[in-house]
């Protein structure tokens, strides 16, 4: 890498966009941010803005631009502030910018991500709703523009990194059984309630679902990770990174999370990606890939590690997540209800307006009610996304009464 990256990071006031600005702080003679967005979080946004003086920083609504500027308006700062969605594609097409970490959480991070692709830019994803709701249409997108597309989720940033080299290109058909590979093992801690009793779900409050055993992370993920939709939604992202079948991927219970996924291959050998549970590592894999750079993170130590146990789902304890699996199987149009109906459910429950099983409710139901699974354009994909959301939020308004 002998010249500086210009990155731009979708979501840079998100836990993973201050890690991505953490490893960037560390490594500033390779990397240089161009522009930040974030929703409405103008006050942190500052903060970023005075300390990594990006050219350009884009917030979600006029009204948090506007209170970003008034932040700068007495600082030395001379970031150029922006609002609105399509400010974020603009900039991720720019012709100056090498790479685009997008890390903003939920549907809202689609059209950007589509934008750096249809730019064939170099795409660090880790909005995983990106795949799950368009996956066909996103992976074609990537092999017709030719994008570098390179996974940052922990667990399929490990299996990409067990794959042989001629795996690790998106943007060219592959086959995992041609080249050697007989199972993708997706990795899970099990989150908060892996030994909970079972009948005392219904009363997990918001903060002990917040509470992640091991990773720091934001609310929504937080919630993902305790009903495990977040595995099921790493499931179906997996199929599309990969190229692969249902049949070819396992959930394994790992509630250490220091082994972050396996490939098992024909010869009966597997390979394991491992390391402390810092969402660092892969973003500075992916960052410098195919080089390795200062992450900041710990190496393991062997002699400190008591145990690993491994086990399978329990889809009684974890009923989202076989409806992930379910979905995935389904069809396109499955997996883009699924997503949009969970946004929905674990924003009411984080506000307190449903409870914590009442998730898993609302899913299903808005998923029985879709009318069609077989959408392929990104209108009718952001149709049946608008569609289930509602179908979600009327759920969510009978439970409340």
């Amino acid at each position: 890498m002998s010249q500086q990256q210009q990155l731009v990071i979708l979501g840079a006031t998100g836990s993973i966009g201050l890690s991505t600005l953490d490893v960037v702080a560390r490594n500033k003679t390779l990397f240089n941010v161009f522009a930040l967005t974030a929703g409405n979080n103008a006050k942190k946004m500052a903060e970023l803005c005075i300390e990594h003086e990006p050219l350009y920083a884009v917030m979600a609504t006029q009204s948090a631009a506007e209170q970003l500027s008034s932040y700068l308006n007495n600082t030395p700062c001379q970031t150029l502030v922006m609002h609105s969605q399509q400010a974020m594609s603009d900039l991720c097409a720019h012709p100056d910018v090498d790479t685009v970490m997008s890390a903003i959480v939920g549907a809202a991070g689609l059209l950007p991500t589509l934008s750096a692709v249809e730019a064939g830019k170099k795409v660090l994803l880790a909005n995983k709703e990106s795949l799950v709701m368009s996956g066909q249409l996103f992976i074609d997108k990537v092999k017709q523009h030719k994008a570098t597309l390179l996974p940052i989720d922990s667990e399929h940033n490990a299996i990409f990194q067990c794959l042989p080299h001629s795996l690790q290109n998106a943007n060219v058909d592959q086959n995992l059984q041609k080249n050697g590979v007989s199972k993708l093992l997706l990795t899970g801690s099990g989150g908060p309630f892996l030994t909970r009793d079972i009948n005392t779900l219904k009363a997990v409050t918001v903060s002990e679902a917040v509470a992640h055993p091991n990773w720091s992370m934001g609310q929504k993920i937080s919630v993902d990770s305790a009903t495990m939709m977040n595995k099921g939604l790493e499931f179906i992202e997996a199929k599309w990174l990969f190229n692969c079948d249902t049949r070819d991927i396992d959930v394994v219970i790992h509630p250490q999370s220091i082994i972050h996924s396996m490939v098992q291959y024909h010869d009966g050998s597997i390979l394991a990606q491992m390391g402390n549970p810092d969402m660092r590592t892969p973003i500075a894999h992916a960052l410098a890939y195919p080089e390795r750079i200062d992450a900041g993170v710990k190496p393991l130590n062997f002699s400190d590690l008591c145990d690993f146990s491994f086990t399978k789902p329990d889809f009684d304890r974890y009923p989202n997540l076989q409806l992930a699996i379910n979905a995935c199987s389904a069809g396109q149009g499955a997996t883009t209800t699924v997503n949009a109906a969970n946004e929905i459910a674990v924003a009411a429950f984080l506000k307190g307006q449903i409870g914590f099983t009442d998730i898993y409710k609302i899913n299903a139901q808005t998923l029985d009610d879709a009318t069609s699974t077989n959408v392929q354009s990104l209108e009718e994909i952001l149709e049946c996304d608008k569609l289930a959301r509602e179908r979600a939020a009327k759920l969510v308004t009978k439970v409340i009464h």
